[in-house]
């Protein structure tokens, strides 16, 4: 394996193969509307203001609009009949200096597209730029050895079968709560991010508490288990598929009607808006976030709470309200639990995003950027004066230990999860 762990093979072909590759890669994914959203940008500059990334540095590189221009040009040459011009061929020097912006720069967080007059879905034009450079053996070595594990073992921090099974038995025994693994019939399949099966169990312990409430059948699969999927952050699409597959498979083998997100953000994208375009085909289950799942058992009745005193601010994590479309649901819960739910500004949809989704925290050479916007998120939501602080995201919760673990400052972060089991009645 090389430093991108790609295999020699691979990695021996020639520049000019590279480049082939990153523009066969384009082809494929230049949909019309990608071709539209390629053209429509009138440079206004809004989307600036709107980037993490830029307010973090004041470089005018990170400026949304510019992160897609080396796509436009290969787009314009690849299909002259969505427009005509451009200034000549992308080169590999091109595309190379290109790959720190749309993999270090930019979490795909989506609020450049709420600022955009054209409403430019810059997140999409970057997964497919990102496509592009994985393609050419270009993607960040930290990121591409996570997805190249992620998919060799099943996990991208080492979670095989083997190990998920002896920290579920671990959980269960030292939460004193029961994880049913492989039951051959459930409603309700959990997967899981191994983010917190090995650095938050209080969650993966929290969500088995709740589901214990419920009057549904409930499993763990090891044959199907790992809801995160860094292979699509990093732009390997088979690899992207291969995982998604191994939930579809195994929600089918236990004949689940639900499967369950856990606190993962760029999970709940993976599965939720992109499941049945890998699968090629419509999923036979519903797609929920933990959120959302708490926030309709508590709405139906099947999971009932105890008020909880003090003030709450919730940091939205990009991909489950903004790019998701689940604003709503973990504030229905907040309400349920009667905490004071201080306004965080930005939030909601507009919210300001922890710095690390989209792998950029699986990218070490980005600390010092992210960080920078990591300190922006905690000041905001330390100015909303709340008790305490809370989100439904493992990755943003580890985005900011991490940011506070080398010297930061700024409120500590837990989970809705939690939060809701400390206080079930």
């Amino acid at each position: 394996m090389n430093d991108l762990g790609l295999h020699p093979a691979v990695a021996a072909r020639t520049d000019s193969e590279r480049l082939e590759a990153a523009r066969a890669s384009v082809r494929s994914d230049l949909t019309r509307t990608a071709a539209l959203h390629l053209e429509s940008c009138i440079h206004c500059g809004r989307c600036a203001d709107a980037c993490p990334f830029f307010l973090a540095s004041g470089d005018p590189r990170h400026t949304p609009a510019l992160k897609f221009d080396p796509l436009r040009r290969i787009a314009r040459a690849e299909r002259s009949t969505y427009a005509i011009g451009g200034t000549g061929p992308v080169t590999l020097a091109e595309l190379e200096a290109w790959q720190p912006l749309v993999y270090d720069a930019c979490t795909m967080c989506g609020r450049c597209t709420l600022a955009c007059p054209m409403a430019i879905d810059v997140a999409s034009l970057v997964g497919i730029a990102r496509r592009a450079l994985y393609a050419a053996d270009l993607a960040p070595p930290d990121l591409a050895a996570v997805a190249e594990r992620a998919h060799r073992e099943g996990s991208p921090l080492g979670v095989t079968k083997a190990v998920l099974r002896e920290r579920l038995e671990w959980i269960a025994d030292e939460h004193e709560v029961e994880i049913p693994i492989d039951a051959p019939r459930a409603d309700v399949m959990l997967t899981l991010s191994s983010i917190e099966v090995m650095k938050y169990p209080e969650s993966v312990a929290g969500m088995a508490r709740i589901l214990a409430r419920n009057a549904l059948p409930w499993t763990i699969s090891t044959s199907g288990y790992e809801a995160t999927n860094f292979p699509m952050l990093a732009g390997a699409r088979e690899w992207q598929r291969e995982a998604t597959m191994k939930l579809v498979e195994a929600a089918a083998a236990c004949g689940a009607t639900t499967v369950l997100v856990p606190e993962c953000g760029h999970a709940y994208s993976a599965l939720r808006w992109q499941g049945a375009e890998m699968a090629g085909r419509e999923l036979a289950f519903r797609v929920l976030h933990a959120s959302e799942f708490i926030a309709e058992c508590i709405a139906k009745g099947r999971l009932v709470v105890h008020p909880a005193a003090g003030s709450v601010a919730f940091h939205d994590p990009c991909q489950v309200s903004r790019r998701g479309g689940a604003t709503g649901a973990p504030r229905a819960v907040l309400d349920a639990l009667g905490l004071d739910e201080r306004p965080v500004e930005p939030g909601g949809d507009l919210g300001g995003c922890c710095g690390g989704g989209g792998g950029v925290s699986a990218n070490r050479r980005a600390d010092s950027l992210r960080y920078a916007t990591t300190a922006i998120r905690l000041r905001q939501l330390g100015a909303a004066g709340a008790g305490s602080v809370v989100t439904s995201c493992a990755n943003c919760r580890q985005s900011f230990d991490d940011f506070t673990a080398h010297g930061g400052s700024g409120p500590r972060v837990g989970s809705l999860v939690e939060l809701v089991a400390a206080n079930l009645a």
